[in-house]
């Protein structure tokens, strides 16, 4: 009883979102997958965030997990290597999905001021983005970890693509960029 009850609550909270958005986040407006393509992914996020809530209670606070045409992202942090190695096993085990980039860290491998300096960064390109015409910010889950930005989402075409990923280089103190972009047109489903 007390299994089932936990399933309920972790069912409705992540249900909650946004007005104005579907499943993962993205706005309707301007997401290029169909409604049949990001309810499939809301069901895989919503199904992988489950289970890691049902394994680990912590994990429903510290690990965030975003699908994308059957492409898993996590970010967050854990205590351990082992909860790392973990919780990619189970995106992997996720049904449908295609990939999973793992940039979740371990706690205690950033100090406060990299940290800091983290989200600085993620909140320059995040402003970027959004005063930049060409891109459409809403569409990308971004996540800056010991100065590497990793980048995560759909672009309408090729020029967005290489826009957003400009805008990440410009960025001061920057270390790396780790796009993992997908063309609209490069969608499974589209392909059908």
């Amino acid at each position: 009883m007390k299994k089932i009850s936990s399933i309920a609550l972790i069912i409705i909270l992540a249900s909650c979102t946004s007005i104005g958005q579907f499943g993962t986040g993205v706005d309707i407006t301007f997401d290029p997958r169909t409604i049949g393509m990001q309810i499939d992914d809301t069901i895989m996020q919503k199904n992988l965030s489950a289970r890691l809530a049902l394994t680990e209670k912590k994990y429903f606070l510290r690990v965030k997990s975003e699908v994308r045409d059957g492409n898993i992202f996590l970010s967050g942090k854990v205590d351990e290597p082992e909860e790392k190695i973990k919780i990619t096993k189970m995106a992997w085990e996720t049904k449908g999905v295609r990939s999973v980039k793992n940039a979740i860290t371990i706690k205690g491998q950033s100090s406060f001021k990299g940290t800091a300096k983290d989200i600085l960064i993620t909140s320059q390109l995040r402003s970027a983005l959004i005063f930049n015409k060409k891109t459409k910010a809403r569409n990308y889950t971004l996540e800056t970890i010991n100065r590497k930005i990793y980048i995560f989402g759909i672009a309408m075409d090729k020029e967005e693509r290489k826009e957003v990923i400009d805008e990440a280089n410009k960025i001061y103190d920057v270390e790396k960029v780790i796009p993992s972009i997908y063309l609209a047109s490069e969608l499974s489903r589209s392909k059908l």
